[in-house]
Parts: C-alpha cells; structure tokens; sequence
C-alpha cells in the first residue's frame, strides 16, 4: 500500500474514531437528560403528596409547580436539542465511514493493480528468457 493511502485511510479512521467518541458523548448527555426529566417527575409527585398531608404545603404547591414546570421545559428542550445534535453526529459519523471505506477501496484497488502489473512484467520476463534459450 502506498503511504498516501496509508496517510488518508489513518486519518479517515481518526476522523471516524473522534466522530464515534462524540456521538458517545451526546448520547451521554440525551440519556441524563432524560434522566433529569424523570428526577423532576418524581420530585412534583413527591411534592403533590406533601400538599395532600399538610395544607401549609399545600398552599406553595402552585408555586413550586409553576416552577417545575419552568424547569421541565427547559430539560425537555435540552432532550430536544441534544436529539438533534445527535442526529447530526450519527450523519456525520456516517459519512466520514463512507469516506474511509472508499478509501480503503482505492488502496486495495491500487494494490491490487501494482500486483498485476508486476505479475505481467515478471510474466514477460519469463518468456524473454525462454525465447532466449531456445534461440
């Protein structure tokens, strides 16, 4: 394999191998995303039971919901967000895969031609000499 095949195919596949430590890193972040989203859940239900035993509490019960759900928009817009940003990573990491395979074809390609090539002259040298000894 030539050395710039060897230079593209290893950069391709660091491209490929920082693009897939991404996407890792994203769904990292979508999956405590949706985390938090099921900690808020449980946290207006733990409150919503604090109201029905004391009625003090239940008396800031609408302002803590107002709050929380200030707090749950925000984290679903975050899922939102990193979903897409997800899809984009797993686009590009997809490309830069399809990049490195045809990479990969045209070195093989490559390969494969300078072997032919060199079978064909070690043929043709073959025969010289045997028309050589013969003559």
């Amino acid at each position: 394999m030539t050395t710039w095949a060897q230079s593209l195919i290893r950069i391709s596949t660091y491209e490929v191998e920082t693009l897939q430590k991404r996407l890792a890193d994203i769904a990292d972040r979508r999956a405590a995303a949706h985390i938090r989203l099921g900690v808020l859940d449980a946290e207006a239900e733990i409150e919503r039971d604090r109201a029905r035993a004391d009625p003090s509490a239940q008396m800031m019960l609408n302002a803590y919901l107002n709050g929380w759900k200030a707090r749950k928009g925000a984290a679903e817009g975050d899922v939102v967000v990193l979903e897409a940003e997800e899809a984009g990573a797993r686009d590009a990491l997809s490309g830069a895969f399809e990049e490195l395979k045809k990479f990969e074809h045209v070195a093989e390609a490559t390969r494969l031609k300078a072997l032919v090539a060199a079978t064909k002259r070690e043929n043709a040298a073959f025969d010289e000499i045997a028309l050589r000894r013969r003559a």
